[in-house]
């Protein structure tokens, strides 16, 4: 009997007429597919298609096709269901994937429009008039304090209520992504431009390696179940403090870093030992009400100075009322992370059919916190699949203040999702820790690289607010009447609300 009934996904093609036989491809692959015999020759199976030795080939001699025979046509039985069934049958255990949900839900943001300026409501040349993106992550005061500027006017005074606030530059951070789960280039990428934009990334659950210290002002420090790193050192370094109860990709499922990527770095910046697996368990074990979470958020603001704490959630039924606890709790800012929210490893069944999109989600609980008075207590950010200027823009029409991009910053750095980040083997050198892949990837070069999207989507968003006819960021927070919708059924408009086109 075959040792499996699984066909390769893929076929790796070369014309070697073409070929200069220089072996780059075999250097540059990080799943073993090829072999050198006075040629490069593929194996099939082997290929996660992330296209690496396509784009490094320097005689342009390799295409990569899907296997169009491995799987017989069938509109119920699909190719990826009878791969699974097959996979279960050899090896009896729960199949692992990563990056964000592929299924084919309906993508909410792609069924709004924005609105546009005509004649009687001008709009705005964003390239002569000047377009505020600033915004401010934190809770907002009931009322500030001013106090005279000497010039005959007024100022903010000091601690005037408005000082705990974190300033960003334009209304996007970086979302969590481990130290383990991505590699330390990726997160020295990530820091370097988050400074260079005057915006915010984030840790993840891996701790904070000691790099990046002088980056620290831009970076938000994260405590999860398993408190990977977490120290009062780890405390006070961060600009804002944030608690993990939840990830869009696994609602209800705690974090696994596989032994094998935990290497003496990792495991230093974790604080754990040596090539053993990093299991963060789905609940904390101090937090069971939240009155518990409550005893957190303070005990976390006491230990760092009274810095900002944000509390993450996956986007789950009834967020709404969950998000309203948190607000009362004391979180000065909510972490919404929708369904299609990227992972460095889940369960293929839980991200794929667990959770709710993050548009629905911030909708909710902007509308919930605004009936209950308290939507000024806490800020809302919005994850799980953001990608491009056009969500942010939606996004922010819908309710949130500020947008966290993971996939899309990955993208940036070579990324092509081919979803095997849970294998470590990543050929991009962005998902893995082995030295000889990590390397690929220059701080300096991601880091510029990452920065020109976060410049260019924040152009865009000026272009978009002067379509809309208004000069800053903060004024289309929660203005869900610049958005109509085409497609959507008349409950998901009245959750959402917003009206059909036409109307």
């Amino acid at each position: 009997m075959p040792a499996t009934f699984i066909q390769p996904e893929f076929r790796v093609k070369i014309d070697y007429d073409k070929c200069h036989k220089c072996g780059r491809c075999v250097q540059q692959c990080g799943w073993g597919v090829y072999d050198f015999n006075e040629r490069p020759v593929p194996h099939d199976e082997k290929c996660r298609a992330c296209h690496r030795c396509v784009t490094f080939c320097p005689a342009h001699c390799i295409t990569i096709e899907r296997n169009p025979l491995a799987y017989r046509e069938n509109d119920n039985w699909s190719a990826p269901l009878r791969k699974a069934v097959w996979k279960q049958a050899e090896t009896g255990g729960v199949l692992l994937t990563s990056m964000g949900n592929p299924q084919p839900y309906p993508r909410i943001f792609d069924h709004l429009l924005l609105d546009a300026c005509q004649v009687t409501n001008p709009s705005i040349d964003p390239l002569r008039e000047p377009m505020e993106l600033r915004t401010y992550l934190g809770r907002k005061p009931d009322a500030v304090q001013v106090e005279p500027d000497g010039a005959g006017g007024y100022r903010l005074a000091e601690d005037g209520g408005m000082s705990r606030n974190i300033e960003l530059a334009t209304p996007i951070v970086f979302s969590p992504m481990s130290y383990g789960s991505v590699s330390l280039n990726v997160h020295k990428s990530l820091a370097m431009a988050a400074e260079r934009c005057g915006i915010l990334m984030n840790t993840g659950e891996g701790g904070l390696h000691e790099d990046l210290y002088p980056y620290q002002d831009h970076v938000i420090v994260q405590v999860a179940s398993g408190r990977f790193g977490v120290g009062p050192d780890y405390l006070k370094r961060g600009a804002a403090i944030e608690i993990k109860i939840g990830q869009g990709a696994k609602p209800g499922i705690g974090g696994h870093l596989p032994g094998e990527k935990i290497n003496k770095e990792v495991s230093s910046t974790r604080m754990i030992p040596q090539g053993t697996d990093a299991i963060s368990p789905a609940p904390h074990h101090d937090i069971y009400s939240i009155e518990d979470l409550r005893q957190l958020i303070y005990a976390l603001k006491e230990a760092s100075g009274y810095k900002p704490v944000g509390v993450k959630i996956a986007a789950v039924h009834n967020v709404a009322a969950i998000a309203s606890g948190i607000v009362r709790a004391g979180a000065d800012y909510i972490y919404l992370d929708g369904f299609r929210g990227g992972t460095g490893a889940a369960p293929a069944v839980i991200r794929d059919h667990v959770g709710i999109p993050v548009e629905i989600a911030v909708a909710v609980v902007d509308q919930r916190l605004r009936e209950e008075g308290i939507r000024n207590h806490a800020s809302i950010v919005a994850a799980g699949s953001i990608r491009s200027s056009a969500d942010v823009a939606k996004a922010i029409a819908l309710g949130a203040d500020v947008v966290a991009i993971g996939t899309a910053a990955l993208i940036a750095l070579g990324c092509h999702v081919c979803q095997s980040c849970h294998t470590g083997s990543c050929s991009w050198g962005i998902t893995t820790q082995k030295p000889e892949l990590t390397r690929r990837i220059d701080p300096e070069w991601g880091a510029e690289r990452v920065s020109n999207l976060v410049h260019a989507w924040s152009h865009e968003l000026q272009e978009i607010l002067g379509a809309l006819g208004v000069n800053a960021i903060e004024s289309l927070r929660g203005s869900r009447e610049r958005l109509r919708s085409i497609g959507l059924d008349e409950q998901t408009n009245r959750i959402l609300g917003v009206k059909p086109a036409g109307m």
